[in-house]
C-alpha cells in the first residue's frame, strides 16, 4: 500500500504537483531520516540505475528518506544513487521560474524527447549535491516532459519550465549514470573539480574511499 495519500489530480495527461505542497513534503520528510549523500566518484553515480519493478512499503520507506535528505542539504531534487540507493526513483520539491512550487516522486523516468519547435536552450548556471560548492553554466531545454510511474505504480506525466524543467532533466540524468558534469567541457569539467575540491560541502555525505 502506497504512503503517498490521496492520488494526484490529473490535468491534460500531466499530474498538478503544485498542491498541498507544504503537507505533502512534510510528510514524506517527517516519515523519513535523512542520509550522507554519494558524491562524485562513487560507482554508483556513474552507471544506469535499476529499474522499480516492486512498488511496496520498503519503496514508500526510501521515498520518506529521501525528502529528508534532500531537505537536510537544502537540495530541490534528489535521485536515489545519490544516496547510495540503485533504483530509478527521484524527488523533487523545485520552484519554476513564475515562483510556483512544485513537489513530487518518479520512478522509472523516461525524458521525453522535444520537438524542434520547443527547444529553447536556456545557459544558466547548475548545481548539484553530488559535486558539493561546485556551479557551471550548462545549456539545456527551458521546457521539459518526464513520463514515469508514481509509488502505486500508475503511470504519470510531469512537466516543468525554466529552473523546474532544469531539475526534471538532472535528476533524470542521475538515475542512468550521469552528472551534470559529464556534459561540460573539459575545461568547464576541471573547472568544477577544482571548485569541489576547494570547498566544503555543508551536508553530510560518503566519503570515496
Amino acid at each position: 500500500m502506497s504512503q503517498q495519500g490521496t492520488k494526484q489530480q490529473v490535468v491534460d495527461d500531466f499530474i498538478v504537483d503544485t498542491e498541498d505542497c507544504e503537507e505533502r513534503e512534510r510528510a514524506f520528510r517527517e516519515r523519513g531520516t535523512a542520509r550522507p549523500i554519494t558524491v562524485y566518484g562513487n560507482p554508483v553515480l556513474h552507471k544506469e540505475c535499476r529499474d522499480v519493478t516492486v512498488f511496496d512499503e520498503e519503496l514508500a520507506r526510501l521515498v520518506d528518506d529521501m525528502f529528508a535528505s534532500q531537505r537536510a542539504a537544502e537540495g530541490v531534487g534528489l535521485a536515489a544513487n545519490q544516496i547510495g540507493v540503485d533504483l530509478k526513483v527521484f524527488v523533487y520539491d523545485c520552484m519554476d521560474d513564475e515562483g510556483v512550487r512544485h513537489v513530487g516522486v518518479v520512478c522509472n523516468p523516461v525524458l521525453e524527447e522535444l520537438p524542434a519547435d520547443r527547444r529553447v536552450l536556456d545557459d544558466s548556471n547548475e548545481g548539484c549535491l553530488s559535486v558539493p560548492t561546485a556551479y557551471m553554466e550548462l545549456a539545456r531545454p527551458d521546457y521539459a516532459v518526464v513520463r514515469g510511474q508514481d509509488l502505486d505504480g500508475e503511470p504519470i506525466a510531469v512537466r516543468g519550465t525554466g529552473y523546474f524543467a532544469r531539475c526534471l532533466q538532472h535528476e533524470t540524468d542521475h538515475l542512468y549514470g550521469y552528472l551534470y558534469i559529464d556534459r561540460l567541457s573539459k575545461r568547464d569539467r576541471k573547472d568544477v573539480l577544482k571548485q569541489m575540491a576547494e570547498g566544503t560541502a555543508r551536508y553530510e555525505t560518503v566519503p570515496n574511499d
